[in-house]
């Protein structure tokens, strides 16, 4: 029976079952994929039915039918090898206008965000070379795109100290970790161990931008620039929100061109009433051939939480005035305000004259400030020392009552002052505002290494002054663009754990290397001002590769016969996209052939299955992978698997 029969007769067996059916007749191929994938028994049954297709689509092992699932969904999705140009390679789907001409195709309509609801799996290898970005947004089926982000195989572990280079013998849950590999695969990782414990995550993130530009740390292949990059912070963000412990923050940086998109998205993922604020660093001291005459010398840090409004999740630590007297021995106090900021009609309980029970003196309250006890509750804050009066103590010289703090309570709760964005008087906003320029941070990894190694890279005291804010020593920091590794550096310095993620091959480099410079001790950046004298140690690994070996051979191709080789390679093995006919290919090798190099690579690459880029956990033990018993050891231990 030829193909073309036996998809007629396909058609009408599935036209009898309306749940694979529109209204107007036409047949929902993606609804009898999924359950081709999901083995639907209603399909299943009538499949088997059927003695055409029980033939075609089932195997017979000692009397048991076995559906050939793959099989079926090639069928049904009738991808071909089509000669011409490599866009005829591609099965799309989308809108289309009334001639058939697909609308991201036509100006006549502008799709916002047209891979809102699609991941983006966002490759990078160098600065100057990106790969086409991955969509998963045309003909996928809803339990590929589960296996893309299954917890990955890690391997080539290394442990770094100020010995040098070692291998690991174990894994600790103190372990410093840098992690090399695709960022949203790693993310999706380190969930599986870390959901719910970090700290604080600060990202710098490739800035949008509406035109190419010099400072543009991302290049994109789509018509949809925007859209291309919400969908790739989204992604992100969303797996970055499930590892936030309580209470803990996310500082995302981000350019004056991208800042406002970018604050939707995040209020969507994080929710709008955990969005903290917009802070502003200053970038450099103003430029005068800009468009409109005028410079913007400014980015911003977007900060979100997982906690209500009503918690501190950040504060200021305070040189404070402590008090011994012989009333509270080995009690040091210190004085603090005891009105707030409510006027007599807000708060009228808290509107009244407070006398001091041992000389009868009165200081009558504020009608716009008044105090923050209540009249009630005057008689027990008093006799637990809570309040003090100008005629308590000698050496005090005040006019009205006070509340007393005991420094066991302040060293309790931690840092208790507010962040207050008042760049004139607080040292946190003018730090961000005047020591944290580009330049600053440029200089030190000049000053590290000897040569301009990483453009716009932050500087350190921006990060410890956001680190010093939101954690305290052995939090856990998190950095999953990790660039020069500013953020780790500093974490390191401080006294936090760290994760830092990184794809990029000369960036990891650099973050190894400066790291390795941190533990023996390097004086640059907040080194000097926190008294760093080095120690301390890191470990390395990798996500480990599978056809994401192929890829990379495939971007660094120069030639049609290697590219060739390569595909060769490919079909021996199983690294496949199931809709890929290998017969067809090599059938069409002219076809290959006259098409121009980018689009013999970028062929290649789409018939790379794309969940197996890095090896899955769940099939460490396969022999395929070539996963070697150590990596094996290190990487179930990372996972707390036996």
């Amino acid at each position: 029976m030829d193909k073309l029969n036996l998809y007629h007769e396909l058609e009408q067996l599935l036209r009898m079952n309306s749940r694979y059916c529109m209204d107007d007749g036409r047949l929902l191929k993606n609804q009898i994929v999924e359950d081709a994938l999901s083995i639907q028994p209603l399909l299943v049954k009538e499949l088997l039915g059927n003695e055409k297709m029980k033939k075609v689509f089932f195997t017979d092992v000692e009397g048991v039918m076995v559906f050939d699932k793959i099989k079926f969904q090639r069928f049904v999705s009738d991808t071909q090898f089509l000669g011409g140009s490599y866009t005829m390679f591609k099965n799309k789907i989308g809108l289309a206008n009334e001639n058939g001409r697909f609308v991201s195709e036509s100006r006549e309509v502008v799709l916002s965000w047209p891979y809102k609801d699609c991941m983006l799996e966002g490759g990078q290898t160098k600065e100057d070379a990106k790969r086409n970005e991955v969509f998963w947004n045309e003909t996928l089926a809803p339990d590929e795109v589960n296996r893309l982000t299954e917890p990955k195989v890690f391997s080539n572990f290394k442990r770094y100290d100020k010995e040098g280079e070692h291998q690991v013998d174990h894994l600790s849950d103190n372990d410093n970790l840098i992690i090399k590999g695709n960022n949203l695969l790693a993310l999706h990782s380190l969930k599986k161990k870390y959901a719910g414990q970090v700290k604080l995550i600060y990202i710098d993130p490739p800035y949008y931008f509406r035109k190419k530009l010099s400072t543009d740390t991302f290049k994109y292949n789509s018509n949809f620039h925007l859209s291309t990059w919400l969908t790739f912070m989204r992604d992100r963000l969303e797996c970055a929100k499930h590892l936030l412990a309580p209470s803990g923050t996310i500082w995302i940086h981000m350019g004056d061109e991208g800042m406002h998109y970018l604050k939707l998205v995040a209020d969507q993922v994080f929710g709008i009433n955990h969005f903290i604020g917009t802070l502003p660093r200053r970038t450099r001291n103003g430029k005068s051939d800009v468009p409109f005459n005028f410079s913007q010398d400014f980015d911003w840090l977007l900060v979100y939480t997982n906690v209500e409004e009503s918690q501190a999740v950040m504060g200021r630590a305070v040189e404070r005035k402590y008090y011994t007297t012989e009333d509270y021995p080995g009690k040091p106090w210190r004085l603090a305000d005891l009105t707030k900021q409510t006027t007599a009609k807000e708060r009228e309980n808290s509107f009244f004259t407070m006398v001091d029970p041992k000389t009868g003196k009165e200081y009558p309250p504020s009608e716009k400030r008044t105090w923050c006890i209540t009249k009630e509750t005057f008689d027990s804050h008093y006799k637990r020392g809570y309040i003090v009066f100008p005629d308590d103590y000698d050496f005090l010289k005040i006019t009205k009552p006070y509340s007393r703090k005991f420094k066991y309570e302040d060293e309790a709760n931690g840092k208790l002052s507010s962040i207050i964005s008042d760049c004139q008087i607080q040292q946190f906003l003018k730090s961000l505002l005047y020591d944290c320029k580009n330049e600053i941070g440029n200089n030190e990894i000049n000053d590290l290494f000897g040569r301009d190694e990483f453009d716009y890279a932050k500087p350190e005291n921006l990060i410890k002054i956001i680190m010093e804010a939101v954690t305290n020593e052995g939090d856990l920091v998190m950095d999953f663009f990790s660039g020069s590794g500013t953020t780790v550096a500093v974490a390191h310095k401080l006294g936090r754990k760290y994760i830092g993620c990184e794809q990029i091959d000369h960036q990891i480099e650099l973050t190894v290397n400066r790291l390795n410079e941190v533990i023996c001790g390097e004086q640059g950046g907040v080194s000097k001002s926190i008294g760093w004298q080095g120690g301390g140690s890191f470990v390395y690994c990798e996500l480990s590769k599978a056809n994401g070996k192929f890829a990379d051979e495939i971007e660094n191709a120069e030639t049609t016969g290697q590219l060739m080789d390569i595909w060769n390679r490919m079909k021996a093995t199983d690294y496949l996209n199931y809709k890929v006919d290998v017969k067809e290919v090599d059938a069409n090798v002219a076809d290959f052939e006259g098409l121009n190099l980018d689009d013999q690579k970028r062929f290649l690459i789409e018939c790379l299955d794309k969940n197996l880029l890095y090896v899955p956990l769940s099939d460490i033990d396969s022999n395929e992978y070539g996963v070697t018993d150590e990596d094996k050891r290190l990487t179930r231990e990372f996972y707390h698997k036996n």
